[in-house]
């Protein structure tokens, strides 16, 4: 089940008879004036469309950063200070950690800019333009065109486009994007800046409070945010980084709003949503809830059980795997959220009342049925096959190829491999090869346990063994199962002990003289192979099941859109910028229970759980609350932590900038709610909300409890 199989809730909601609020949408911003603007300005927005999207003025869009691999942040400052959720900045936090200078725990704060940490590979994106290039990819497709040729076609065409629109400038990046399954396209030209550098982090206790058992939960009562700053070279271009380099002047920055919200506010989100499958079938559906999710949670919930027991028993193995440990888990719970969310709103039974719609409608003219008749058999037939193969690709990718980190670290060997068995590879290739893996060695190590990983993959290998199925089972899982005799701990003993991937030493006895032989013995590189091998094997069928699925799709929501000419349709998340407006809203998720739209540091307090990690409050938070040193930041002695929106976002959203209707910061996105976790499928206007770290509490953090003044004064704070 692909990611980029889209829905759009406003014809879901039309089909099912219920009113569609403007808040449901995530919308590109080249198109608000068109779609939205007269709606916003009704909500609130006093912004005009261009104050918020221009390619040709400093704009919103200038301040909002696609941050790192897969988050949102800010540009808050003149001199390219970046908010972004303490979640997102987690893995650069703790890799900076150690037993002396632990920040997870301790939080850190740069009280000056030569103070600031420096971060390897971290990236902010900042998108210059947005263009439709649908015509010149459509263009290269002619009627009846087999679906093979086409995905040949397309790339060939995207690739184009994309080289055009950088003309072999390093410093930009251009992506083409599928809207609508293939019946839309559009180019996205970034500029990509290399040296983002760690500037603040409040401690664990603080932008982890309430850990896994507040996740994706409401009330919330976490400080969910992490500063960074980017920097340029001097003259203001984008570099890698130099002590040379001169902080970010930006085209435009957030002005901070002090004024707090109220129930009803305007509020606006603009960020980079991931991925979302609004446009998901009932086939599609039934799939997640009978096998893609629960095996997931089941295979995960076994890593997360091995990892927090070393977890608890080292600090320093605590630390290593703080932010791997964090990824696992977020999903864990999205999954269990999700498949109760389908089950309990019905998800499945709303979407066969679309398709029933949609096929009625198709057979009422002849001409809509030689265009659109296919659509639904051809996705009916295309998850037929997926779903014989699709315990077997959540079984491969997150347990044996993802499960424990040796497999794919050993990986990193197979080019090696090629050069050593090939005759005349000259030296300086090899030497070439050999400082590459060196380097991954070097990032591996730093964070990795070996006696950990081995319990992990003694783990899967069993999980694997039993759940995978004949067809497809990977040759060296059958020896392992064979020879091991049910013992996989006995087995994965054996193999850490002799492989040269579990420790730095070994591998770098190895690297030191390297033989081919000497690879193919080892147990741990075979199995990657064998492995990765019955993987491919079992995705090149997968694929021709998603082509016929990608078909069907296309020609379904060609024809939802025909079908309603009058809806204004919005594509799904794909990690494009998009804008989503609503308001500040409370929600009542069951009978007779109410959620107000705030919470305030009373709630942490009343939280406090000094025997728990998850929910411990430092001293220093105590006493201000006690003497209520708010400053600036509380109202009537009371200080809001946390509030809720009804706007539409999903991952990727994180860190995501709260503004409102004059384009000011209130806060930051960082969840969504348990009662709403089918929202990536179908969006539930009463209930789904947006929960968001209030800026108030982020001022209050930086300012009052890290007495860091410094960046207080590099912000436009409104009263």
């Amino acid at each position: 089940m692909r990611k980029s199989i889209l829905f759009f809730g406003i014809v879901f909601l039309f089909l099912a008879g219920i009113k569609v609020r403007a808040d449901e949408g995530m919308w590109l911003p080249m198109f608000i004036e068109r779609l939205n603007y007269v709606d916003m300005q009704k909500m609130g927005l006093h912004l005009t469309a261009e104050e918020i999207y221009s390619v040709n003025h400093s704009s919103l869009k200038d301040a909002i950063i696609i941050f790192g691999r897969g988050c949102t942040g800010e540009i808050v400052s003149d001199q390219g200070l970046v908010f972004t959720n303490h979640h997102c900045g987690y893995g650069n936090i703790q890799s900076h950690s150690t037993l002396e200078h632990d920040y997870l725990t301790q939080g850190f704060w740069a009280l000056s800019k030569n103070e600031e940490l420096a971060n390897e590979n971290l990236t902010a994106k900042f998108l210059l333009r947005m263009e439709d290039v649908t015509k010149r990819v459509l263009g290269e497709f002619y009627p009846g065109i087999p679906e093979e040729d086409r995905e040949k076609s397309e790339e060939r065409m995207i690739k184009r486009i994309q080289n055009e629109a950088v003309q072999g400038n390093e410093n930009l990046q251009a992506v083409v994007k599928s809207f609508y399954e293939g019946n839309e396209y559009y180019l996205f030209v970034y500029e990509v800046y290399k040296d983002v550098r760690l500037v603040g982090t409040p401690p664990n206790s603080i932008g982890k409070f309430g850990g896994d058992t507040d996740n994706w939960m409401w009330p919330r009562h976490t400080g969910d945010f992490s500063v960074f700053r980017v920097y340029t070279a001097p003259d203001g271009k984008p570099a890698a980084y130099s002590t040379e380099n001169i902080p970010l002047k930006p085209k435009h920055y957030l002005p901070v709003s002090v004024k707090g919200v109220n129930k009803g506010d305007f509020a606006m989100v603009m960020g980079f949503p991931g991925s979302t499958e609004r446009y998901e079938t009932s086939w599609g559906v039934k799939l997640a809830i009978d096998i893609t999710n629960p095996t997931i949670v089941k295979l995960r919930d076994k890593r997360l059980s091995i990892l927090r027991v070393d977890m608890e028993a080292d600090k320093g193995v605590q630390i290593k795997y703080a932010s791997k440990y964090a990824a696992i888990s977020n999903y864990w719970k999205y999954y269990i959220g999700q498949t109760k969310g389908l089950k309990r709103l019905g998800v499945y039974e709303k979407k066969k009342t679309i398709e029933a719609a949609f096929e009625k409608w198709v057979n009422e003219n002849p001409q809509r049925k030689e265009k659109y008749g296919q659509a639904l058999l051809d996705i009916s037939a295309g998850y037929s096959e997926i779903e014989k193969l699709e315990n077997n690709r959540v079984y491969f990718t997150e347990g044996l190829l993802r499960g424990s980190e040796i497999i794919a670290f050993a990986r990193n060997c197979e080019t090696l491999l090629d050069m050593l068995k090939a005759e005349g590879v000259p030296k300086e290739t090899i030497d070439g090869q050999i400082t590459l893996i060196r380097d991954k060695a070097k990032t591996f190590f730093k964070d990795y346990n070996a006696p950990t990983d081995q319990k992990l993959l003694a783990a899967m290998l069993e999980m694997c063994a039993r759940g995978i199925s004949v067809e497809g089972y990977p040759a060296e899982l059958a020896i392992i199962r064979e020879k091991s005799k049910g013992n996989y701990t006995e087995y994965t003993a054996k193999a850490f002990a002799s492989t040269i991937f579990a420790y730095p030493e070994k591998l770098e006895k190895f690297l030191s003289k390297p033989k081919a032989r000497t690879l193919e013995k080892d147990p741990i590189y075979r199995c990657m192979q064998s492995f990765y091998a019955a993987y491919f094997d079992m995705m090149d069928k997968y694929d021709k099941a998603q082509a016929r699925l990608d078909q069907g799709n296309r020609a379904f929501i060609a024809g939802l859109i025909e079908m309603q000419p009058e809806r204004k349709f919005y594509p799904d998340a794909n990690q494009t910028m998009r804008l989503t407006y609503g308001q500040v809203m409370d929600y009542f998720p069951a009978d007779a229970v109410h959620y107000d739209f705030k919470t305030t540091l009373q709630g942490v307090i009343e939280k406090e759980d000094p025997g728990n990690e998850e929910f411990i409050v430092t001293d220093k938070l105590k006493q201000l609350f006690r003497s209520k040193d708010f400053g600036p930041y509380g109202t009537n002695g009371e200080l809001v932590t946390c509030f809720t929106t009804t706007n539409d976002i999903t991952g990727g959203n994180s860190g995501s900038p709260v503004l409102n209707g004059s384009g000011e910061l209130i806060g930051l996105a960082f969840d969504g709610n348990w009662e709403a976790m089918s929202g990536d499928i179908a969006f539930e206007n009463k209930i789904q909300r947006t929960i968001c770290v209030d800026i108030r509490y982020v001022l209050f953090v930086i300012d009052k409890y890290a007495g860091a003044k410094n960046l207080i004064a590099e912000l436009k704070i409104n009263q």
